[in-house]
Order: C-alpha cells, then sequence, then structure tokens
C-alpha cells in the first residue's frame, strides 16, 4: 500500500475528495540506460519525447559503449503519466543521460517527489553523475537495474556495494520494457520519498 488510511483520508480532505493526489516523479540515469523505454511501458498517455537522432558530429561526446544499437537521445525530457488509484497520479519526467544537456536538471527537479535511477550493469559507473545529483539536493531517490537482454546478472548487494548506496536506498531489479515492472518501481519510489518526507517531519527525540 502507498498510502495509509489516515493518510488518505488527511490527503483527500486538504484537497477534496474527488481530486486525485499528483506527485511529481524524475527518471533518471545514464545515457541509453532505458529512461525513454520506462516512461512509455507506463504511461497512459501518448508519452512526449524530445528525442533526436545520433549523429557523426555527436559521437566524441556521446559514448556508446556498452549501447552501440542506439540510434536516439534524448535532448530535452520525456513525459508521462500513470494512474496509480483512484487517489494517486504519478507525472513523470524523464531526464536527459548526457552530460551536455544537464543544465535541464534543475529544471525538472523542481517540485519533484522523488526520483528514480536506472542503472545498467554494462555501465555501472554512468549511473554515478545521477546519484550524487539527489544525495546532494536530499532528493529521496532509489535505484533500479535494468535487467538487458544478455547483460550480465549480478546479487542486489553487489551492485549496492558497486554503486556505495546508503542502506537506506531502496534498490530493486527491473525491466524498463514491462509495464507491470516498471510499475512497482513508481510505486517503490512514491513509498520510500513518503517515508522519508515524514521521518524528516519527525520531531528529534532527546
Amino acid at each position: 500500500m502507498v498510502f495509509g488510511r489516515s493518510e488518505r483520508a488527511k490527503a483527500r480532505k486538504r484537497r477534496g475528495a474527488s481530486e486525485p493526489l499528483t506527485l511529481k516523479i524524475l527518471v533518471a540515469g545514464g545515457f541509453g540506460v532505458g529512461k525513454t523505454t520506462l516512461v512509455g511501458a507506463v504511461s497512459e498517455i501518448r508519452p512526449l519525447r524530445t528525442e533526436e537522432a545520433l549523429t557523426e558530429a555527436g559521437r566524441p561526446v556521446d559514448d556508446l559503449a556498452g549501447v552501440e544499437a542506439k540510434s536516439t537521445t534524448t535532448v530535452a525530457m520525456d513525459f508521462g503519466r500513470i494512474t496509480i488509484s483512484d487517489e494517486l497520479v504519478l507525472y513523470l519526467f524523464g531526464t536527459p543521460g548526457q552530460d551536455r544537456f544537464w543544465f535541464l536538471w534543475d529544471e525538472l527537479a523542481q517540485g519533484a517527489l522523488g526520483a528514480v535511477v536506472l542503472a545498467d550493469t554494462r555501465r555501472l559507473a554512468d549511473s554515478f553523475a545521477a546519484i550524487d545529483y539527489f544525495e546532494r539536493r536530499h532528493i529521496p531517490f532509489t535505484v533500479a537495474v535494468n535487467c538487458f537482454d544478455g547483460a550480465e546478472e549480478f546479487p542486489a548487494e553487489t551492485v549496492r556495494e558497486a554503486l556505495d548506496l546508503d542502506e537506506d536506498v531502496p534498490l530493486t531489479l527491473c525491466d524498463a520494457r514491462a509495464r507491470a515492472s516498471a510499475r512497482d518501481v513508481l510505486v517503490g519510489v512514491v513509498e520510500h520519498a513518503l517515508a522519508h518526507s515524514a521521518a524528516r517531519r519527525e520531531p528529534a527525540t532527546t
């Protein structure tokens, strides 16, 4: 369950019984990790995509190692929407993965409840920048390892150690192409972010 009964009742009373709670979630990670795929897999509306074809001019700055078949890249953002329940709707914003588009991240992060960092075991180092970004800004996030066909599989704890994640950061395995798997990832982000927010509101004990 995403919300307990008391939290649902309070939220519905604040916004009106007929209006669902809407939350903004970021989908982040390195280049070619599956952000556009995940947003497209779960979105109940036609997702907004800002993909452009990769060109020879971009090869010096676009590292295609491990994703040689990739022919497009997100240059602004992906946008989608998913209704989790009658009481909860998520607006999804997929961030661009390449360094030269990072100036957009601060705009996209405004008002976000939390984020999911997608990771690829073939290119784990590409996840460090996104993890560092959310840690520095105290934005709750989870890590979802996108299990690509043909990629070597590792235990979740091995990946956690390789990414040097704090113990309280959830890590899961997923298939970004599968709606149910991607939805589970997003529900996990919401649960973690709400728990994180509630913990910060609790008064300190002496």
